[in-house]
């Protein structure tokens, strides 16, 4: 069993793993940069590391710095979580060249998954359905000129490397072919250190449905079922739920079997997730992430299954402790990223010191955050105060618990997407599941229907910030009778003397 673990991230997801560390009495490490000197999760760790300046590339992303910490601290495995160096190859290498275990699928499995090429020719091997493209990458505008007219437009022109939704140009027409295939492979230089790009059949009114993976080391390969993810700003996602309301029995089995061979194929092991394009009782493979998913806890919430402490055991030799028989899907479950950003002002970011924070709670919700009162939220790294996610034994009962807790979550000093979650939640097309990841730009009455929720539930937020800032009064009038008490006794004994 491990008996140290180095959590190679920040925020949330950091405490999530180390919470799970402790249920299996697994001591932890943090590491934290100069922005984070205050942040709960260094605090909450057993040890804690200072690794540098604010910037990513000078801390969580610096290599060295990081193996360097593990050895110092005696750390037998690191843990990446999500985002920073999660699927980069070169991490998982670097730990595997010195002796400590990467919690996560081996550095060859990482890079291939991660170039798109190479996972769409791997998932042909293992007869998964792919969408039309091109089998290479493509860098003449004529080969592009003629797959495109072989594939049919639109057309969707996507970097070979990264992920995110960085650089993919969606082409309708051959006039603007040459623009976008020029723009996502510029993208694709800056931004991932690889111009190649490769072509596919753009599908219209998709939705994005994931299967949730555990694989161990001793070839055992399970699903978890599926969450539908489909709630995006450019290729963001905002919102995700398990199940989804697109799926009947039948076509969860098939899609968790296809999903299982997929992970098979290239001898997967951990945790990790097959991302489909999803249109009309149609599936495709999209590409696979290699690491902890932001939106677990959705899966987690409908089947039980502690999917950290599954990855824990899984890197420490053990097989899988559950089957695929043992797996069920319990309720319903709705996860809102709660991110500090300006809904109203094109979700420009907002950071900024928290001048008060009350989470809700209640039965059937979880939040997940790394933050408190007095927290600061950097601009140096993503906006994301916590998850919040809600349970009920039915998609209506979990949209309307996640209404209530929306309503009763309160963080005062930044602006947030809470206004966003709440019209979401309130929109009736999203009630009765039909959903799209061109969903908010199709919805043109969100904005409006905001900033009508700002007006009406302002009253409760006001009252609460007022509690945050008669206390901060309060403690102020405090130091000043004290202050003029201390004076009094000074001047008495200056008198009697």
């Amino acid at each position: 069993m491990l008996k140290k673990v180095l959590i190679a991230n920040r925020g949330e997801i950091a405490i999530r793993i180390m919470r799970a560390c402790r249920e299996l009495d697994i001591r932890t490490v943090a590491v934290y940069s100069e922005a984070d000197r205050e942040a709960l999760f260094a605090r909450y760790a057993d040890e804690a590391f200072y690794i540098g300046a604010p910037q990513a590339t000078e801390s969580y992303l610096n290599i060295k710095k990081l193996i360097a910490v593990a050895k110092e601290s005696g750390a037998d495995a690191v843990h990446p979580g999500y985002g920073f160096l999660a699927e980069n190859p070169n991490f998982a290498y670097a730990c595997e060249r010195e002796g400590i275990k990467f919690i996560g699928p081996s550095s060859k499995v990482i890079e291939l998954m991660g170039n798109k090429i190479a996972a769409r020719q791997e998932m042909t091997r293992a007869s998964v359905p792919i969408t039309p493209g091109t089998e290479g990458c493509v860098t003449e505008f004529k080969a592009a000129q003629k797959a495109a007219r072989e594939i049919g437009y639109p057309v969707i022109i996507k970097p070979s490397g990264g992920g995110g939704g960085i650089g993919m140009t969606i082409v309708r027409n051959e006039a603007d072919l040459k623009k976008g295939l020029e723009m996502s492979s510029k993208i694709a230089a800056s931004t991932f250190g690889l111009p190649e790009v490769y072509i596919e059949k753009y599908i219209d009114h998709p939705r994005h449905i994931e299967f949730q993976v555990l694989a161990d080391a001793h070839g055992n390969v399970i699903h978890l079922g599926e969450r539908e993810c489909s709630i995006q700003r450019r290729h963001q996602k905002l919102i995700e739920e398990a199940p989804s309301p697109a799926l009947n029995p039948e076509l969860r089995k098939r899609m968790g079997e296809v999903a299982v061979k997929a992970a098979k194929q290239i001898k997967y092991e951990s945790a990790g997730t097959i991302e489909f394009i999803f249109s009309k009782g149609e599936f495709y493979f999209m590409e696979m992430n290699t690491r902890i998913q932001v939106e677990h806890p959705v899966t987690e919430m409908v089947t039980g299954i502690d999917i950290l402490k599954e990855q824990l055991l899984i890197a420490s030799g053990n097989k899988l402790s559950i089957k695929q028989k043992d797996v069920k899907m319990n309720g319903w479950a709705i996860e809102c990223r709660i991110n500090a950003e300006d809904p109203l002002n094109n979700f420009a970011p907002s950071p900024g010191k928290l001048r008060g924070y009350r989470s809700p709670g209640g039965v059937g919700i979880r939040v997940d955050s790394g933050v408190h009162t007095r927290y600061t939220i950097s601009p140096m790294y993503d906006p994301m105060i916590s998850k919040l996610v809600a349970w009920g034994r039915t998609r209506d009962e979990a949209i309307q618990r996640m209404r209530r807790a929306l309503y009763e979550y309160v963080i005062v000093g930044v602006k947030t997407n809470i206004p966003f979650h709440k019209a979401v939640m309130e929109n009736k097309r999203f009630q009765s599941g039909e959903l799209g990841t061109h969903f908010i730009t199709q919805e043109t009455t969100l904005l409006d229907d905001m900033q009508a929720i700002m007006a009406r539930e302002k009253p409760l937020e006001e009252k609460l910030s007022q509690v945050f800032d008669d206390s901060k009064r309060a403690a102020a009038v405090a130091a000043v009778v004290a202050y003029t008490q201390a004076q009094h006794k000074n001047a008495g004994s200056r008198a009697e003397s």
